[in-house]
């Protein structure tokens, strides 16, 4: 599906009304950290542009030029006064069936906790996973929903549970506008970590690659409560270095400079990355991407073009001294060929016109 094209024969078709439902744990789009709401941002916005009737379940302090229906007032991570993240996606789902007659289809990003409604909605309702998918307790909970539409955003993130045979209706890379990456040219020399400090994105190891190939990293990322034990163990003492230096969580008007003015931009996870919004950000600014060859990275990363893949120390060291010789034009393009907000929005509507 990530390879589709409209389709020159069906000529103008009609606008749909579709409901698209967002996690609450951020807004839309994210004032700092937030790649699911931050796709279904630009999503939403470029099927309103379409002429689409859009209807946006998420936080109430979201910004959108569809139709907001809000189940929480704020986005739950930065409410000090959130208790309970639970109660309210339960409402909102509550919200969407309740006006699911509404709609032509119904898009869920909010992941399992949509499955039962998925069943009982009068309109069809598709589901996106944006998250891992090889944890123990998903084979009981997928077996059991084995029907429901499901759309992956990579063919790698679907392998986990590939013996269950669920009804996958397509495969939609994530998409970014255009313009809100700009490309550069000349870098300065630095390498760049963006994302979280978890022991899955491996800091440490962005670290040590960095120390031993000799240029500085900046750290650009935040810290979720359940990992702040193993910052604290495990990355903070790292930090006393001269050429290594937290900035911090950043929003989205930094983070185009930032990945832009960067030589490379680490990415050493050891997880099955379902796919890594951050190494399209970075190619979107002409920014090569070193990282290792888990989850999506082989479907986004093409070696040699727009960044080198590694898997051990001393392989992401030599890909740091290599790194410069790729072309940075290069990452640009295919960035614009395969990985624009046009073409997610393109492979959204093929696959709603066939639900």
């Amino acid at each position: 599906m990530s390879d589709s094209q409209p389709d020159p024969e069906r000529g103008v078709a009609r606008s749909l009304r579709i409901a698209q439902v967002a996690p609450l744990y951020e807004r839309v789009p994210p004032v700092l950290y937030g790649g699911t709401e931050r796709v279904v941002a630009y999503l939403t916005e470029e099927l309103v542009r379409r002429g689409h009737e859009v209807t946006l379940f998420a936080s109430g302090d979201s910004q959108t030029e569809a139709h907001l229906i809000a189940a929480a007032e704020k986005a739950l991570r930065l409410d000090p006064n959130t208790e309970d993240t639970l109660s309210p996606h339960i409402i909102e789902m509550g919200q969407v069936v309740e006006r699911a007659e509404d709609f032509d289809l119904i898009h869920s990003h909010v992941d399992y906790i949509a499955f039962p409604m998925g069943r009982t909605a009068p309109a069809p309702v598709v589901h996106t996973m944006h998250g891992r998918l090889d944890l123990p307790y998903h084979v009981p909970l997928f077996r059991q929903y084995r029907d429901v539409p499901l759309v992956s955003i990579s063919d790698a993130q679907r392998e986990p549970l590939r013996h269950l045979n669920l009804n996958w209706v397509g495969t939609v890379y994530h998409g970014l506008p255009r313009d809100g990456y700009a490309y550069n040219a000349r870098p300065a020399g630095y390498l760049a970590f963006l994302g979280r400090l978890s022991p899955e994105k491996r800091p440490d190891l962005a670290i040590e690659a960095a120390k031993k190939a000799g240029l500085p990293l900046k750290i650009a990322a935040k810290v979720d409560d359940k990992d702040r034990p193993y910052v604290e163990r495990e990355i903070e003492p790292l930090l006393d270095h001269p050429l290594v230096e937290l900035i911090g969580e950043i929003g989205d008007e930094d983070k185009a400079e930032f990945l832009g003015n960067a030589l490379a931009l680490l990415f050493p996870i050891d997880w099955p990355e379902p796919f890594g919004l951050v190494m399209i950000e970075a190619m979107a600014c002409g920014t090569p991407v070193i990282t290792r060859p888990y989850g999506s990275v082989p479907e986004i990363i093409d070696p040699g073009r727009t960044g080198l893949i590694g898997d051990t120390l001393e392989e992401l060291v030599d890909a740091i001294k290599r790194v410069e010789a790729i072309d940075r034009a290069a990452c640009r393009q295919e960035f614009e060929r395969r990985f624009t907000i046009e073409r997610m929005a393109d492979d959204y509507e093929a696959l709603y016109r066939t639900l």
